[in-house]
């Protein structure tokens, strides 16, 4: 029986990860397993590796052969060099010692590589987060200037407003109607409250009523004047109409010149 090192799909659509299993090469991709030896979640960056070390590298040692995905991983996390340096001390290149002093130095490099290239990551993200956060400031300065624009120019519409209102409600204040269905008070009985409670009669009003007709008669009397004098020349104009007409004599009748003319003869 062939056995194979593996993954498993899991997951749902768009969001996959898998499962590394140990499996027999004939049972379908989700089916049936021998063993579980990790997790691998290409999704995060970097992606996400779980892998149990001691049963991956026992698991090789007894011969299953890994899939192209599944060596690039083991080789990720260094089961393949564990297994390669154990082969050579079985062949007598070198010792325990030495192979664990090259193990734990390819480990160290392995992990300051990665270290550098996750620390990069997180880098370009900040990075990337605040050209975003830039952005969306300068866009949140011109929404907060338009929007200050907007209520200015609603408060100028809403002041004016008022203005012109509280200049309509003084014209109607100021506006005096006469009450329709009451008789208007003649000038005798018309009276003037003082400020000190004091009643004054129309009479004593009345010099400054007639100071103000006064003028109104200086016009009447005016009119009358050159009325007078237009009738005075218009008799002056007939009379010289008369003398420049001249006399028109009466004619003589059609008889009275027979009459002339045979007296003659």
């Amino acid at each position: 029986m062939a056995v194979k090192i593996r993954l498993a799909r899991k997951g749902r659509k768009k969001k996959a990860f898998y499962h590394i299993v140990v499996a027999d090469s004939r049972a379908p991709r989700d089916g049936r397993f021998i063993e579980k030896l990790g997790l691998y979640n290409p999704i995060t960056d970097p992606a996400t590796i779980e892998v149990d070390f001691d049963k991956a590298l026992d698991w090789l040692q007894k011969g299953a052969q890994p899939t192209d995905t599944c060596r690039a991983i083991l080789s990720y996390r260094g089961v393949l060099l564990k297994k390669h340096l154990l082969d050579g001390i079985k062949k007598g290149a070198f010792d325990e010692a030495e192979a664990e002093r090259r193990f734990q130095a390819w480990l160290k490099e392995k992990e300051g590589k990665i270290e550098t290239k996750v620390a990069g990551i997180e880098k370009s993200q900040e990075d990337e987060k605040k050209k975003r956060l830039e952005v969306e400031k300068q866009i949140n300065e011109v929404r907060a200037a338009e929007l200050a624009k907007r209520q200015s120019e609603l408060a100028a519409k809403a002041e004016a407003a008022a203005k012109a209102e509280n200049a309509e409600k003084h014209s109607e204040e100021t506006t005096v109607e006469e009450p329709v269905g009451k008789t208007v008070a003649t000038p005798e009985e018309a009276t003037v409250e003082k400020p000190d409670n004091e009643e004054v009669t129309a009479t004593e009003a009345a010099p400054e009523e007639k100071a103000e007709e006064a003028p109104a008669e200086e016009v009447k009397a005016e009119e009358k004047t050159e009325e007078v004098t237009a009738e005075e020349a218009a008799p002056e104009e007939e009379v010289l109409a008369e003398e420049s007409v001249p006399e028109e004599k009466p004619e003589e009748s059609t008889e009275e010149t027979d009459k002339k003319s045979k007296g003659k003869k």
